[in-house]
């Protein structure tokens, strides 16, 4: 009997230390986007808003999205493998950021690039009271606006990620915003290579795909070209974000896809 009990045990202990060495795996793969998924994930009739993670598309069509609020080592460079290849990607910008590059939110603009709003001061939006959530919009929009007065932005990616109903409803429902998250993680803000970068993203790519970096992250830097490549080789066209999005009327399921209407039953 005693054989038994210590067998169970034994055989418990080992089924847990599996269990949590799959979950450990999955969060080496996927980082940052195995939590979101989680946090995204809800019941069906669950009525928090939520924001776009990713498009529903039978095309091989994706975006590439940059956010910038800290520092421009790398933006020139990031700007001219883009030109090279004739892409033209979606970029997310703080006030703190173009008050010191303001050449570069003009460069950004004028490549024919897409400018969204990523906050005037990069806080955490989920903390603000409503009109500091409104505050924060109209100045970052303004700011954008007044380097680049041809600019309409309309996308709007909440700092860190964070988001509520408050920060919904402000910048959606009331300000006119599409609020944006990602599918893919570049994890370029960690401490990591640019192939890791490029090994991560190539295995995550998916049509519909919205893709997270940053403007002054060195391995997008050294990443970018190769990713871009890859993209080519494997037919994958590239759109600013607002092109990849599907015009109204849409729904956006637990998950954060976007979905056109009238793929949704009614």
């Amino acid at each position: 009997m005693r054989f038994l009990i210590v067998y169970r045990r034994t055989l418990i202990l080992v089924v847990a230390l599996l269990l949590a060495a799959v979950v450990g795996l999955v969060f080496l793969l996927l980082g940052a986007d195995s939590l979101r998924i989680l946090q995204v994930a809800a019941p069906a009739g669950d009525s928090r808003q939520i924001p776009i993670y990713s498009v529903q598309t039978e095309d091989r069509q994706v975006a590439l999205t940059f956010d910038a609020t800290w520092g421009a080592e790398y933006t020139g460079q990031l700007l001219a493998v883009l030109h090279d290849h004739d892409v033209s990607a979606t970029f997310f910008l703080t006030n703190i950021w173009m008050e010191d590059y303001p050449e570069y939110a003009e460069d950004i603009w004028d490549g024919g690039h897409e400018i969204g709003l990523h906050s005037a001061n990069h806080p955490d939006m989920a903390d603000l009271s409503e009109e500091e959530i409104r505050n924060e919009l109209e100045d970052n929009r303004g700011m954008v606006q007044s380097l680049c007065p041809d600019a309409e932005p309309r996308l709007f990616r909440p700092p860190f990620g964070s988001y509520d109903d408050t920060v919904m409803r402000v910048a959606r429902d009331e300000m006119g915003f599409v609020p944006i998250q990602w599918s893919i993680d570049s994890l370029d803000w960690r401490e990591v290579t640019g192939d890791y970068v490029f090994n991560r993203v190539t295995t995550l790519m998916h049509p519909g795909a919205i893709v997270l970096f940053h403007n002054n992250a060195r391995p997008t830097a050294e990443a970018l070209p190769d990713i871009l490549q890859y993209l080519e080789e494997e037919e994958y066209e590239v759109l600013p974000l607002g092109e990849l999005l599907h015009p109204a009327p849409y729904r956006i399921d637990h998950q954060g896809q976007q979905i056109p209407e009238e793929s949704s039953g009614g």
